[in-house]
């Protein structure tokens, strides 16, 4: 490069990837830009309820990290912003961004929200999907970032006609700036990550099923804002025409998806299905009334991690009906609200039903702004305007040094769009590893009050949460009941207590109040309670005077048929926490130094990818792999879904890696112990009978997983005509002759798969099925192909190449699973029978090849699970830290996934998981240290006898026996916290800081 690396990454885009991908590169050491076009961040996500698989609250979820990117010192918010141009090279680019005035001073405004409350304009708000107002000086939504208000140009009066001015009058600040210009703002920055977001499918443009002349006809976003606690009904289940509520919804999908008129999208959205899903599960719970729901499908395409399980409960627990069918009309019914969904069934018979509300599942798009974006920076787009990318290089776009992540690579789902957006954050790292920490800033420690022999002075905190809580607990009688207890000096509700105003406002009353002490009663301290803590850090006081009490989920939640005595357990849960905050000592954090190794367990794509990158990040690594050669699967691969050659890729990183001098390769070695932790793991390696123990810091677990071998299912194993998917692709990626004697062949999908057994998707099948089939005809013709499915899963972009599949003649069959599928020998002749689900007649087809599309499969008890104290679900897979926040850490600190270990995903997503894991990993490597938790356990070795209770019970192997004393003692980088040592000790000798018998003893003495 001609220029220098310039250490600042400019992000556009303020939703959840653009925020992921903001807190990454700052966190590895970059200065970052993020640019959004709206007055605050958040996307789409913050629109949201709740989220799938799990039903979390969206923006309970989402609002640690909002405040997180408002309060990071290295990542500078540029709201109202548009990029104009760029100009330079991959390392040193000069952006052009136009910042449109908001009208108000973010600097004086305090957002108490005066103005808007006199300002007499009102208008449609987008935010609710327009089924609600709001003023035309606003913020967008309660727990914004910047919680700053902002002035809509089109619909102000002053700005409009020079009258009014209202607002600028009751500012007590005097924020309002009516003479506010647009500014050109110039940035020098080394990379470019595009996170444009994506937009929904507006069923207005085709008069789609009558939407817009009919209030109780909704999309599917618009009806995430009926269910929300912070929606215009306040989270109740009512019709936008009478706010009564229905008893009976329908859900319509492939709304403006999977279609090719004029106007449409022909690729399949990937988050319909699931999120209709979610949208009845969490109807059904809202009514007061037994609701009936619906959903009329094409093909439910669960194909997510877990996304499976959900749709099972839904069928069988929560009674959602699910209708395979073409709808043809939804017919207004007179006088009553209602429609009338005409539809043609699987069986092709003509039906109709009446419901109360119909909800449109509309797809994912780019939006118009990340087009001309995209456009405007030379970046190659498809034809459906998303980033062309490469199954390789899936975040990298034709431009070198601009990358892309989330929905405007793609539709697709929060995790996958995360996951993008680290994946982004760490190929950039990669290129820019030489500037890093040039153009950044070290926060600012504030001194620590000394609280030592002071009275306790406990703030209470109870949150409403929206209606989340309010509506179900008297959030006031709680406070009431708080200001009454003893040591309380201030107790409060607040709306949002996650909001960045309510976090500001509690570090100024810690200071105002000399508050020593702080409860807050809202939702979970899983998710929310490191957002709280570092709030008491920079008021001055020890981030362990704290105490949160989980109101929503142990009393609103589960108690919200009963009112009040959910109110009087939140009572009951605030008295006790209350009487443990005046129990509760500063804690201290031990420093632990980061060992600047890495180690990436498996030599498949996904691990050579991850040793690649933080090779390429300065980090030295270790890539361990127990066969003689790597490659993994893909050695076995032939093409990707878009046809890209996989066996010249895995030919090239092979070399690539074993050519690096940063990476070490111990080809042909297995894992016997892991020692140590975070920052100083102690890893034995033994390979031909020899042992070494390899010293690192953090450690990437891509071991990968298998195909099934379905031995003694459909002939497999005892007729060489029956082969897995996988060995069909490596025939073909040997040119093997045997497939030109080939005159029919018949793919059966699912095979271990979506069975009590196994009841996940293996995901990937059904487009390496298709792009199978394709080779095959494209090898010879005249090849008569057949997919027998259960459902075609092709998700995304992949729909192009189900369709294609269709244009050349291979032969879709959706056979009947309930009446099975046989596969016998007969004189030497292969006969598949089954039941064709249209036609409702068995069918037979005489195949010369018959392939298995095996189920993705991973060993349940696996040691690495063992050595490393992670965790491995049901079916073998590791399990994430947060499914949708953190889908490549473990709860275990220093330890990362990616790959078919996480579970069953094509090579492209692999690739971008393991660049993300890579991008984690730096985090932590690029600090050089890190505190370690309090909260541990400790040792009084005169009571000690040395039984080894809490060795044995200890999941993280914390406790150990001293060579010394021969006493037990804590590795407190070890301890989680977790009390079982304590609880389980004879003699008492162990406590849990912050959990002491006094502490845990006053709290139940006052319940």
């Amino acid at each position: 490069m001609s220029k220098p690396l310039v250490g600042a990454v400019m992000v556009v885009g303020g939703g959840v990837a653009g925020i992921q991908a903001a807190l990454d590169l700052a966190d590895s050491g970059y200065k970052v830009f993020l640019v959004e076009k709206s007055a605050s961040i958040g996307g789409v996500m913050a629109r949201l309820d709740k989220t799938f698989p799990t039903n979390d609250c969206s923006m309970c979820i989402l609002s640690p990290k909002l405040v997180e990117v408002g309060r990071h010192i290295n990542i500078e918010l540029l709201t109202l912003s548009e990029v104009n141009t760029i100009s330079g090279e991959e390392g040193n680019f000069e952006v052009s961004i136009t910042r449109h005035p908001r009208y108000v001073d973010m600097d004086k405004c305090i957002a108490c929200g005066l103005c808007a409350e006199k300002c007499p304009t009102s208008v449609p708000d987008s935010y609710d999907g327009n089924l609600a107002s709001r003023k035309a000086i606003y913020v967008q939504y309660a727990q914004a970032v910047p919680l700053k208000y902002a002035i809509d140009p089109e619909s102000c009066i002053k700005l409009t006609k020079g009258k009014c001015g209202i607002c600028r009058k009751k500012c007590p600040t005097g924020a309002v700036d009516y003479e506010d210009t647009r500014k050109d703002i110039f940035l020098n920055v080394g990379a470019v990550v595009i996170s444009q977001g994506a937009e929904t499918f507006d069923p207005a443009v085709h008069d789609t099923f009558g939407y817009k002349k009919y209030p109780n006809i909704v999309t599917s976003l618009e009806f995430e804002r009926i269910l929300s606690a912070s929606g215009p009904y306040g989270g109740h289940l009512v019709r936008p025409s009478d706010e009564k509520e229905p008893e009976k919804i329908a859900w319509l999908q492939c709304i403006g998806s999977r279609d090719a008129h004029i106007g449409a999208r022909g690729y399949c959205s990937g988050v319909c299905c699931t999120y209709a899903i979610k949208e009845a599960m969490l109807a059904k719970e809202h009514s007061k009334s037994g609701l009936d729901t619906a959903i009329f499908y094409i093909d439910i395409r669960t194909n997510g991690k877990d996304f499976e399980k959900y749709y099972n409960r839904a069928k069988e627990e929560a009674g959602i009906r699910f209708i395979k069918s073409k709808v043809t009309e939804a017919l207004p019914v007179d006088g009553t609200g209602g429609h009338l969904i005409r539809y043609i069934n699987e069986s092709g018979k003509r039906c109709e039903e009446e419901f109360d509300m119909v909800v449109l599942s509309v797809g994912l798009g780019v939006t118009n702004q990340g087009a001309e974006l995209g456009k405007k920076l030379g970046v190659d787009l498809n034809h459906y305007n998303f980033a062309e990318t490469s199954s390789f290089s899936p975040v990298e776009s034709s431009v070198a040094g601009i990358y892309v992540c989330g929905a405007f690579q793609g539709p697709k789902d929060i995790p996958s769009s995360v996951i993008d957006s680290s994946a982004a954050a760490g190929v950039a790292g990669s290129r820019l590893s030489g500037s890093r920490w040039r153009l950044t800033k070290t926060k600012e420690v504030k001194k620590e009050k000394n609280v030592a022999g002071d009275r306790p002075r406990i703030g209470v905190f109870v949150c409403c949460c929206g209606t989340n809580i309010a509506g179900v607990v008297d959030v006031t009688a709680v406070v009431e009941s708080a200001e009454k207890l003893p040591n309380v000096v201030y107790a409060e509700q607040n709306m949002f207590s996650c909001a960045q105003g309510t976090q500001d406002k509690i570090a100024e009353l810690i200071r105002e109040k000399d508050l020593n002490r702080i409860v807050v009663a809202a939702c979970s301290p899983k998710t929310h309670e490191p957002l709280f803590q570092e709030t008491l850090q920079s008021a001055g006081i020890n981030k362990y005077l704290f105490e949160m009490v989980n109101i929503r989920n142990q009393c609103s939640w589960v108690h919200k048929q009963a009112p009040e005595e959910a109110t009087q357990k939140a009572m009951d849960l605030v008295k006790m926490s209350v009487a443990k905050a005046a129990r509760v000592q500063p804690l201290k954090e031990p420093i632990l130094q980061i060992n600047q190794r890495a180690m990436v367990i498996g030599g498949g794509i996904a691990g050579m990818i991850a040793a690649d990158n933080l090779a390429q990040q300065g980090y030295a690594v270790d890539l361990v792999e127990r066969q003689a050669r790597l490659g993994g699967n893909a050695l076995s691969l032939y093409k990707t879904w878009k046809g890209e050659d996989i066996a010249g890729f895995v030919k090239e990183m092979v070399e690539k890696v074993e050519k690096n001098p940063g990476i070490t390769v111990h080809a042909g070695s297995t894992i016997k112990k892991v020692d140590g932790f975070v920052g100083a793991f102690g890893t034995t390696l033994e390979k031909e009978g020899c042992r070494e123990v390899l010293d690192h810091g953090v450690t990437i677990i891509a071991s990968g997983a298998s195909e099934l071998k379905p031995e003694g299912q459909y002939l497999y194993g005892t007729d060489d005509r029956v082969i897995t998917g996988l060995e069909l692709q490596a025939r073909l990626a040997r040119r093997d002759e045997s497939l030109d004697n080939v005159e029919t062949a018949v793919f059966i999908q699912c095979v271990g798969s979506r069975i009590p057994e196994r009841p996940y998707c293996s995901k990937l099948c059904c487009a390496q099925s298709i792009r199978s089939a394709l080779e095959l005809k494209e090898n010879k013709p005249e090849t008569e192909v057949f997919i027998i499915y259960r459902d075609m899963r092709p998700y995304g972009l992949r729909e192009d190449l189900y369709r294609e599949a269709r244009q050349k003649g291979i032969r879709f069959l959706r056979y009947n699973f309930d009446k099975g599928l046989d596969v016998t020998n007969g004189k030497g002749c292969l006969k598949v029978s089954f039941t064709d689900f249209v036609l409702r007649r068995k069918m037979v087809l005489s195949p010369d090849m018959l392939v298995l599309a095996a189920a993705i499969v991973r060993e349940k008890n696996d040691p690495l699970a063992r050595f490393f104290k992670v965790t491995q679900n049901d079916d073998g897979f590791y399990v994430e830290a947060h499914l949708k926040l953190r889908p490549v850490d473990f709860a275990t600190d220093g330890v990362f996934l990616c790959g078919l270990a996480h579970g069953p995903k094509p090579v492209d997503e692999s690739i971008a998981q393991a660049q993300a894991a890579a991008a984690r990993a730096v985090t932590l490597l690029s600090a050089g240290s890190i505190p370690v938790s309090g909260t541990v356990a400790q040792v009084n070795p005169r009571l000690c006898s040395s039984c080894g209770v809490c060795v044995s019970v200890c999941p993280y192997s914390a406790p150990r026996f001293s060579e010394k004393t021969d006493k037990a003692e804590i590795e407190s980088a070890l301890c989680k916290g977790c009390g079982l040592c304590a609880a389980s000790c004879r003699s008492g000798a162990i406590a849990l800081k912050g959990f002491d018998d006094q502490q845990i003893t006053s709290m139940i003495m006052c319940a």
